[in-house]
């Protein structure tokens, strides 16, 4: 049950939720290219965050019911209106000591953002231009990744 310990001394790894293997592979497999919603979110502190798109991500990906992860390391300040980036308010920022995470809420999703100590990041209550779309998004259909899909156009929703 100690995903760090796991992760950290296993060559293959065996994530499972609600009785069920959703994916087998190595530690840098789960963290980078999680197969499953709940993998993504289990592995990482903190996990990737989950928001719905826009669009659909592909072609034969169900329209209105494609979801992106992405984890805190991949997300980034942006300029306004940067392609990939969405609008979010700053919760709190929290001085890790060797990174400061950011939280800000995008629609009704908190998005964290790990970001370099010299970062200059916006006030709380302040508007941020978050990046998150780029190479290491992934994309769910059903909780399940679809592979190699990228959205048309991003938008959070409830």
């Amino acid at each position: 049950h100690d995903q760090v310990e796991a992760l950290t001394f296993a060559d293959q790894v065996v994530v499972m939720t609600r009785g069920r293997a959703v994916q087998v592979g190595t530690p840098d497999a789960l963290f980078e290219r999680p197969a499953h919603r709940f993998v993504g979110h289990f592995t990482g502190r903190p996990g990737a965050t989950s928001l719905r798109a826009g669009g659909r991500a592909g072609p034969g990906a169900p329209a209105g019911a494609v979801t992106m992860g992405v984890r805190p390391e991949y997300v980034s300040l942006a300029a306004a209106d940067a392609a990939g980036a969405l609008p979010g308010t700053v919760e709190r920022v929290q001085d890790i000591g060797t990174y400061r995470l950011l939280t800000a809420r995008v629609g009704e999703h908190a998005v964290r953002a790990r970001l370099a100590p010299e970062v200059s990041v916006p006030a709380a209550g302040s508007t941020a231009w978050l990046g998150l779309l780029g190479s290491h998004s992934c994309w769910y259909g059903a909780d399940e990744r679809l592979i190699d899909t990228q959205p048309n156009t991003m938008e959070a929703s409830a």
